[in-house]
């Protein structure tokens, strides 16, 4: 009597959840109503639902727009992962108990996806997953089982992050890593508007890419990724000119002058030196920094020689002349490494930082007496490699390698 009541609470227990998810299990020859070959997704979703990570829906549709639930997410990720959880948790929220995920979510959590301090007041299983927290997940999940990975997170902390949410300041140095693993991997990636997109959800036939994408990620080790090694690089070096140039600093890259503090020699002003970024656009596309459409247009190719390569310092210029322009700052006798030139594109406005004025340049540094944190841009070759020296005798030479 007991095992027949206990088959029968078992059957029971697998309609219901069939019909929490409204799923059914897809054929090798995926077709679903609303996917056509000519969707941008159709061969993702085909490979995602035939490895099964995706199901479709009774009524034989995948919905490939609709929004992605952080259950959903989460289910999906235990799926895909490879990994074994070196202790399985469960009953992780309290919120999530009895709902068709939990075990999924559990199991998310022990694989490292997810960390239930994020989620103080309760997972809500239903509420559509942010990018923000997507990328997290991601990261966390590929750190948990590979050192490199995790060793990424740390050395990304104040990389520059090729979006415009980072020049606004609205991404956090605690957000700042997770996000530049899964764009230094190429798991995610940023909108043609230039914004990440941290609060935006992903739909299903976003998410079909993306495993795809974590499935062939989580299969190598993170110094295989050079956008990743090169967004390491300037987060732990304050440069990336050892990598996108013929042309070295030395083992500690532009770190020593970091921070620190140039005094004009006309008396105007002074500047503290923060980073600078090279590019290499007249290398093949899969070898360009991963900063080049941050900085750089293809109209400005026709100037840039052979040999040649922009070069974009972040600076702050604190001006103390009463009547400080640009004439003041050009003329200050810094190296090329501290005084560029304004950069002559939409992008300052497409991303959100701050060049050089192009006129009324006094007006410009009045409003920013207390100083301005600009990119400027400058062009070096083996010919004009700079020598850098700061108020504290910090001297930083630019020489071929």
């Amino acid at each position: 009597m007991k095992m027949k009541n206990k088959l029968m609470l078992t059957l029971l227990s697998g309609v219901l959840l069939a019909s929490s998810l409204n799923i059914f299990k897809a054929e090798a020859a995926t077709s679903f109503k609303d996917v056509a070959k000519s969707h941008w997704a159709y061969s993702s979703i085909t490979s995602a639902v035939n490895k099964g990570y995706f199901k479709g829906y009774t009524n034989g549709t995948f919905k490939p727009s609709a929004s992605v639930t952080r259950a959903e997410f989460a289910a999906l990720l235990s799926r895909v992962s490879k990994e074994k959880p070196e202790t399985e948790k469960s009953n992780v929220f309290t919120d999530v108990k009895g709902h068709w995920s939990q075990k999924e979510v559990d199991r998310a959590v022990s694989l490292g996806f997810i960390n239930p301090n994020d989620y103080k007041n309760g997972f809500k299983p239903n509420t559509p997953l942010t990018r923000q927290e997507m990328a997290k997940w991601l990261s966390s999940g590929l750190a948990a089982h590979d050192e490199g990975f995790n060793q990424a997170l740390k050395d990304t902390k104040t990389t520059v992050l090729p979006v415009r949410e980072y020049f606004k300041n609205q991404i956090s140095q605690t957000q700042a890593p997770y996000i530049a693993v899964v764009m230094g991997t190429g798991l995610m990636n940023g909108y043609t508007d230039g914004t990440f997109g941290l609060k935006k959800t992903t739909t299903r036939a976003e998410v079909s890419a993306i495993l795809l994408r974590f499935e062939r990620v989580s299969a190598k080790s993170a110094s295989e990724f050079a956008d990743l090694v090169e967004l390491r690089a300037v987060g732990t070096l304050d440069s990336n000119i050892e990598l996108m140039t013929p042309f070295t600093s030395g083992d500690s890259g532009l770190s020593r002058m970091s921070g620190k503090r140039y005094t004009f020699k006309n008396g105007s002003g002074s500047l503290v030196f923060h980073r600078a970024i090279a590019l290499n656009p007249l290398a093949s596309e899969n070898k360009q920094s991963l900063y080049t459409d941050v900085f750089f247009t293809d109209e400005e190719l026709k100037r840039v020689r052979k040999g040649s390569y922009p070069i974009y310092s972040q600076i702050t210029v604190y001006p103390t002349a009463s009547n400080f322009k640009l004439d003041h700052y050009k003329n200050s006798q810094g190296s090329y490494l501290l005084i560029g030139s304004r950069i002559p594109n939409s992008n300052p406005n497409k991303f959100g930082y701050i060049t050089l004025p192009g006129v009324n340049t006094q007006e410009f540094f009045s409003k920013n007496k207390n100083g301005v944190t600009m990119w400027v841009q400058s062009y070096f070759n083996s010919e004009t490699l700079p020598s850098t020296r700061m108020d504290d005798r910090t001297i930083v030479r630019l020489s071929e390698k």
